[in-house]
């Protein structure tokens, strides 16, 4: 061995060596700390009623999940995924300044996430503790404003075939539905924003405190896709129908048929997560 890859080697031991020293829970912590900005101005959006609460869920499962992982936690980090997550970390500080504060948060999520997938077991998925770290973040009420139009347009076009398809008299206009002579607006509700989040949190949820690869994590996101559209347009089908043959439901039987298609779509999507056999990545 040459005296230059001694050199290297000896410096890299010692840095290696520097970093054992201080267990992973205190670098996240210590990184997480770092990052108070982008939380304390996610509280300020949730304590100001600007968004659900719902990160709140998703935050309680993403802390469960890495103490309950704790003790697997490499001593040795991988200096790559740590310079990735510092890179990430300087970047969402930069965003704060030029960025929407959303970017910045959400840049902040990933770095920790990715600071993270420097210390866990080989084999064991890190994207879904990513995906629970970017669902604590107040998404909701943006996803709404960015997405809802789209995702009620396309239920509201889903909902015309099936209707269609049944028999029944169905047309659709922007994101209105006109069925059987009645007019009827899919309204922002309708949208499936807090359906989409509810199905991927319960994903995120499994595959982060079951033994899971990252391969097979992501092969089942297409699916959880189609449950959450097919669960959204069965839930809209259902309410519109029953407004054109009936006066409009009630706000009870609306949440109640609403509640009913959630869980049948969580209940789905934590079936596809769990079943199968696991291909180590």
């Amino acid at each position: 061995m040459s005296v230059h890859k001694v050199i290297a080697t000896s410096r890299s031991g010692r840095w290696q060596g520097r970093l054992d020293a201080v267990p992973p829970i205190a670098w996240l912590a210590l990184q997480a700390a770092a990052l108070w900005t982008h939380w304390r101005w996610a509280a300020a959006r949730v304590g100001d009623g600007s968004d659900d609460p719902l990160g709140v869920v998703a935050l309680a499962a993403l802390l469960w999940a890495v103490l309950r992982l704790a003790p697997a936690l490499r001593g040795q980090p991988r200096l790559g995924w740590l310079a990735t997550a510092l890179g990430l970390s300087i970047a969402a500080t930069v965003a704060t300044f030029i960025a929407a504060p959303l970017i910045g948060a959400l840049l902040a999520a990933l770095a920790l996430a990715t600071g993270l997938r420097a210390f866990m077991p080989a084999g064991r998925a890190s994207l879904p503790f990513a995906g629970l770290a970017v669902l604590a973040l107040p998404l909701v009420s943006s996803l709404q404003f960015y997405a809802g139009y789209p995702l009620r347009v396309l239920t509201a076009q889903l909902s015309t075939w099936g209707l269609q398809l049944a028999g029944v008299a169905a047309a659709r206009s922007g994101s209105a539905m006109t069925v059987e002579g009645r007019l009827i607006v899919v309204d922002a509700p309708c949208s499936g924003v807090q359906m989409v989040w509810m199905a991927y949190f319960c994903a995120c949820a499994v595959a982060a405190f079951g033994d899971m690869s990252d391969r097979r994590f992501i092969a089942k996101l297409p699916w959880i896709g189609l449950i959450v559209l097919s669960g959204n347009v069965l839930r809209n089908s259902v309410l519109v129908l029953l407004e054109a043959r009936h006066a409009a439901p009630s706000d009870a039987v609306h949440q109640g048929i609403g509640l009913v298609a959630l869980a049948l779509v969580c209940a789905a999507v934590v079936a596809v997560v769990r079943g199968g056999r696991d291909a180590r990545a």
